[in-house]
């Protein structure tokens, strides 16, 4: 098999504009995700992309990106996957910009509305619902495009994410904020998105430049008026992951035996300290 042939399996799909020494990387395009992408667009070893999380999903599954900032729940539905470890979108109780719109007047919910920015907002608002019985068992879910205005939808619930969800007017309805609800249940932080590297791809160099983009993030302490989230991840995040992963599989949104594998990004004094051990 010639070399050729090897680096088409290793970046299937990948598209032919880019030189295979440039990292295709990929990020939302506005809000909670840009701390992670410090620095990246000015690198010239990295070809950023920006785009909608499902549309940054399908490039991920398709090869056509070596990483990509999106949905925690990824992680658990497509084996093959590296995660970063340490980094990440979290929160610790209130989130403020992912926020579930409700009726008043509904007893049961029969209609929720969707929006396409967080699949992992999706499945824990679904995990949430199953857990207080609200959920009628013939609910009707459906994707609308984001809106800052709820009450002009027709549903019983409308879930906005981002700024929609951190700036929308409740009118008559009860705004439910999602990362309070999971917090007053389980005691532990929940994760909205992890960098996932693609199957084939050398791990250990795109960790490093996901790292270092993200060192800024890991710092950042959210001031007032701004979603409650932080990006470094420790011990308890990643029970939170766990404990969502395990909740989201039992309802069938995810696979119970899929996770991936987490790697820790070297730095040059890494290399060192090994160095010095081994003598």
């Amino acid at each position: 098999m010639s070399g050729e042939r090897r680096r088409a399996e290793v970046y299937p799909r990948r598209s032919v504009t880019v030189p295979r020494d440039i990292l295709r990387i990929g990020g939302v395009p506005y809000g909670l995700g840009a701390p992670l992408l410090s620095g990246l667009a000015e690198d010239p070893g990295v070809a950023l992309v920006r785009t909608a999380p499902a549309r940054l999903v399908t490039q991920l599954r398709d090869g056509e990106l070596d990483a990509a900032l999106v949905s925690s729940i990824e992680g658990a539905r497509r084996p093959g996957y590296a995660a970063l470890e340490g980094l990440g979108i979290a929160c610790s109780g209130p989130v403020r910009s992912v926020r579930a719109f409700r009726r008043r007047a509904a007893t049961h919910i029969a209609s929720v509305a969707l929006t396409d920015e967080s699949e992992s907002s999706v499945a824990l608002l679904r995990i949430l619902l199953a857990q207080t019985g609200e959920l009628a068992a013939d609910c009707a879910f459906e994707r609308v495009p984001s809106t800052r205005s709820p009450a002009a939808l027709p549903h019983d619930l409308v879930l906005l994410i981002g700024d929609d969800g951190l700036r929308a007017e409740a009118g008559e309805r009860e705004a439910i904020d999602l990362g309070e609800r999971w917090f007053a249940r389980t005691g532990l932080p929940f994760v909205f998105a992890l960098w996932l590297i693609a199957p084939g791809r050398d791990v250990a160099r795109v960790a490093a430049r996901l790292a270092a983009a993200g060192r800024v993030a890991a710092a950042i302490v959210p001031s007032e008026g701004e979603a409650r989230v932080h990006y470094a991840l420790g011990a308890a995040e990643h029970r939170g992951l766990e404990r969502f992963w395990d909740e989201a599989a039992a309802l069938g949104l995810c696979d119970a035996a899929c996770r991936p594998s987490f790697v820790s990004p070297r730095r040059p004094h890494d290399d060192v300290a090994d160095a010095r051990g081994r003598r």
